[in-house]
């Protein structure tokens, strides 16, 4: 239950003028008061103009590569330099252009699943069930003490097995407003399914998109060492529930300590919060239209784990779905093509903060000097003892992390160097993978990357401010991290 549905007189005064009273109580307010926070176009812009800088700075580099298994595969001993490619203004304006071409799938992925959730939402199925739960919520501690565990555990088992990353972008929509509902933030509705399916990516155990691929190229047993990765996902995922956990009783006690507090009662305008209390239960069409999405989500997972589905197959898959769920929902063709347009439309922001995104990673690439930066990290790795070899990996695919996000690229870019140089450096091959795997912690922090921007830009929360909120539970990532390959090479794993 919203914290305004039941608060006192007094408390509803108080959040009234929270704004000001939250400036006059929070020091760090004081200290932020004057600082404008930069706008997420103007940061990636930057970022982008200070990386189309360094191709002038950084000279080029290739490693050769040659096919094994039918793989691409980088052989770790020919570096080389080569004719560095400076990219000027025009390639800087080009960027936001190509980025737009090369993300074209995801990109597209977003518009579609964008209009049908709109179609969804139309059907008012989803406010019934947010009305379902907030009074549940409400009524039953078992339910306000299981729902963030709950769902952020079923996230994180979608990125630990079939890789769950994008997949998770449509979840904001329906977690925002449902965490709002029940008296907690923005930060919490996006961090549910964000987060949860982050973490579950970086710690996978079965993940084909990195722990398999990058056992195939280091040349060990598809999947071996479960046992180990369990754990590691087990811990993982727990530190984000509680973390989460923590943070949402405290807004829950004290909205105004949220950093998206004033963004967050624009939300609340529109959520009806006087229904909530005069809910008497979801419809036989409501029930049917939950049905009709759930089924969308277990073919979903059938679908990627069992046939290989991308993200076309999954785009066309909710579309589908827009159209089932309009005709059990009773919507008249009209209202059904507003609804999904609309749906569309409200995405169109992000869809350019992802090509904005995907344009950093064309200016090194077409300087050729990724490969540089990679040859320059490499020395670093050598160390007295495997432990601290094993932190250098980790630190060092954190890095390329910033540059690179997908699991495969990485695996195929980095195993090839990382696998022979941990059987230099005396660290196993399964913790060479593990360390890779554990770069990806990163990612729900670093405005390189287009599905953090592209959530973040969907629910309406600044980079910079949600980057503050994520130090501490980045920070708990990294120590985490660091103790688990420490344990990784005293158990020799």
């Amino acid at each position: 239950m919203p914290p305004t549905a039941c608060a006192s007189p007094r408390l509803l005064a108080l959040l009234r003028t929270a704004p000001a009273i939250y400036c006059l109580c929070d020091p760090e307010s004081i200290m932020l008061k004057n600082l404008r926070l930069p706008n997420t176009f103007v940061l990636l812009f930057s970022l982008l103009a200070l990386i189309a800088l360094a191709t002038w700075l950084v000279p080029g580099g290739k490693y050769d590569t040659h096919m094994v298994n039918g793989k691409t595969l980088i052989d770790p001993s020919t570096f080389h330099y080569v004719t560095s490619n400076p990219q000027g203004i025009v390639a800087l304006m080009m960027a936001p252009v190509r980025g737009f071409v090369e993300a074209a799938l995801i990109i597209g992925f977003i518009l579609i699943v964008g209009g049908a959730f709109a179609v969804l939402q139309k059907t008012e199925a989803i406010d019934a069930m947010i009305k379902s739960v907030a009074r549940a919520h409400t009524h039953s501690s078992l339910v306000r003490a299981g729902i963030i565990p709950l769902f952020v555990t079923l996230f994180s088992l979608g990125g630990a097995t079939f890789g769950m990353a994008e997949e998770a972008i449509p979840f904001v929509m329906i977690f925002i407003p449902l965490a709002l509902a029940l008296g907690y933030d923005s930060v919490v509705g996006v961090s549910i399914p964000f987060i949860g399916s982050q973490v579950g990516f970086a710690a996978a155990f079965l993940n084909p998109f990195n722990v398999g691929i990058a056992q195939g190229i280091a040349g060990v047993p598809l999947f071996s060492g479960i046992g180990f990765r369990l754990v590691a996902w087990l811990l993982a995922t727990v530190v984000t529930i509680a973390f989460l956990s923590w943070y949402a009783a405290r807004i829950k006690k004290n909205p105004m300590l949220s950093p998206t507090f004033e963004i967050d009662e624009e939300k609340r305008k529109n959520l009806k919060i006087d229904e909530f209390t005069s809910f008497t239960g979801m419809t036989t069409t409501h029930k049917a239209v939950l049905c009709m999405f759930l089924f969308t989500l277990i073919a979903m997972v059938v679908g990627v784990v069992k046939y290989s589905w991308y993200i076309e197959e999954i785009a066309a898959l909710f579309l589908v779905m827009a159209i089932l769920v309009g005709v059990v929902g009773k919507l008249s063709a009209d209202s059904f093509v507003e609804a999904f347009m609309q749906g569309a439309k409200d995405l169109v922001t992000t869809a350019l903060v992802i090509a904005l995104a995907r344009g950093t990673m064309i200016l090194a690439r077409d300087a050729n000097i990724i490969d540089t930066m990679l040859n320059f990290l490499m020395p670093f790795v050598q160390s007295s003892h495997p432990i601290f070899a094993a932190h250098k990996m980790f630190v060092i695919q954190s890095v390329i992390n910033f540059f690179i996000h997908s699991g495969s690229g990485q695996a195929a870019l980095t195993m090839p160097i990382m696998a022979p140089l941990a059987d230099l450096v005396g660290v196993t091959r399964q913790t060479a993978i593990l360390a890779f795997q554990f770069g990806e912690f990163t990612t729900p922090m670093i405005p390189t990357s287009g599905i953090t921007v592209g959530v973040l830009a969907l629910a309406r929360i600044p980079w910079a401010t949600w980057a503050k909120w994520m130090i501490p539970l980045q920070l708990l990532y990294f120590v985490l991290a660091l103790g688990l390959l420490a344990l990784s090479c005293v158990i020799n794993w």
